[in-house]
């Protein structure tokens, strides 16, 4: 599963050059399963036992995971199954190959796979979706792949009746990144009920652009905030959401080089499992002592703040002092977009994002 752009397909034919390919987002092939879904079964019975089958786009017609699942069974067959929306098949009733299929996800690209090609800056600009990178017109790829996402993941497949009060609502979706999402205020400006804002919030989850960041529970003796904070899985993707065309502005940096440290870590849980999982932390209420990310390791920690100024100053210890206490924290890091690797007096580190990059891709995180 991943993102519409991130390369599932030409993964998949580098990988499975010799592999039978039923692909659903070709119309011909979705409209002759549609009308008639049995002919899968007919193509399947055709395929030699020792071939790969690739279904791309297997959210499109979900029912044929039946017939996945009895030729895993009967003819042994071996599948590889990608999509870009978990939305239709989490739907009660829709076989799921419990204990037959093992879970991957693809992500935009990560420096480690661009290596000598990747620029910090561009990557905030444009993201890094392959799709895009690839592009020579990235500003019109990306506001191509917006219009994309709504016609043909939106639309085609129905997940909205209000396509209208949708659209209004994706500008909106998008200036809660790297923030706790207001329901209250999105519904108002998009002139649709909270209700249908909290539905709109699943789906752009479940089409797989955003993610939600639950709240660290550190017990610190004060009261902690709980609601999670909200993420797009590229910044490139949340510039064309809200039109955001030209040289990133300053108001909305922070928020892209956040919104990248915390997809760099998702992804790299994903791929390498650097972590069972992570958080942020924040206590309640208008304090601005927060920890970007606590990364959690059976009992261990890390707490690392991004930060995307240019200087180091003391001021961003801030949060990280506040959880120095932590049982189990091993590291305390701040990331920032350049410069010299330094350490203050009581540990904490301050590593230049690609330095950052470096030690997820090279398992060197944990001490």
């Amino acid at each position: 599963m991943g993102p519409r752009g991130s390369g599932k397909s030409t993964w998949l034919q580098a990988t499975f050059p010799d592999a039978y390919v039923v692909d659903l987002l070709s119309e011909r092939t979705y409209q002759r399963l549609l009308a008639n879904p049995g002919q899968f079964a007919y193509e399947l019975r055709a395929v030699p036992a020792d071939r790969w089958v690739i279904v791309d786009e297997i959210q499109r017609l979900p029912g044929l995971l039946n017939e996945v699942h009895r030729f895993i069974e009967e003819k042994r067959l071996r599948f590889v199954l990608c999509g870009s929306s978990a939305r239709k098949l989490k739907r009660a009733g829709i076989n799921l190959l419990a204990g037959r299929a093992l879970h991957r996800s693809m992500h935009p690209f990560v420096p480690e796979e661009l290596d000598a090609q990747f620029d910090l800056e561009e990557s905030l600009r444009y993201g890094m979706l392959p799709i895009v990178w690839d592009s020579a017109t990235q500003e019109e790829t990306l506001t191509a792949y917006a219009e994309l996402y709504l016609k043909e993941e939106i639309q085609a497949e129905a997940l909205v009746r209000n396509l209208p009060g949708f659209a209004r609502f994706l500008p909106l979706a998008a200036l809660f990144h790297a923030r706790v999402v207001n329901v209250s205020t999105i519904a108002r400006e998009a002139g649709v009920a909270r209700t249908t804002v909290s539905g709109y919030l699943d789906i752009l989850e479940e089409t797989l652009l955003c993610f939600r960041l639950p709240a660290y529970e550190a017990k610190l003796r004060v009261r902690e905030r709980k609601l999670p904070k909200w993420y797009w899985c590229d910044p490139g993707i949340v510039r064309a959401m809200k039109r955001s065309t030209g040289s990133i502005l300053i108001e909305e940096r922070g928020a892209l080089f956040e919104g990248m440290v915390a997809q760099l870590i998702r992804a790299y849980r994903d791929y390498r499992s650097i972590c069972d999982d992570f958080h942020y932390w924040a206590p309640a209420g208008r304090s601005a002592t927060e920890v970007d990310f606590i990364i959690v390791q059976g009992g261990n920690l890390i707490a690392v703040e991004a930060k995307s100024g240019s200087t180091f100053t003391e001021k961003w210890c801030k949060g990280l002092r506040a959880v120095a206490e932590l049982k189990g924290l091993r590291r305390r890091i701040i990331v920032y977009p350049r410069g010299p690797v330094l350490q203050t007096k009581d540990g904490i580190e301050v590593l230049p994002f690609k330095n950052f990059a470096d030690q997820l891709a090279d398992d060197a995180l944990w001490p």
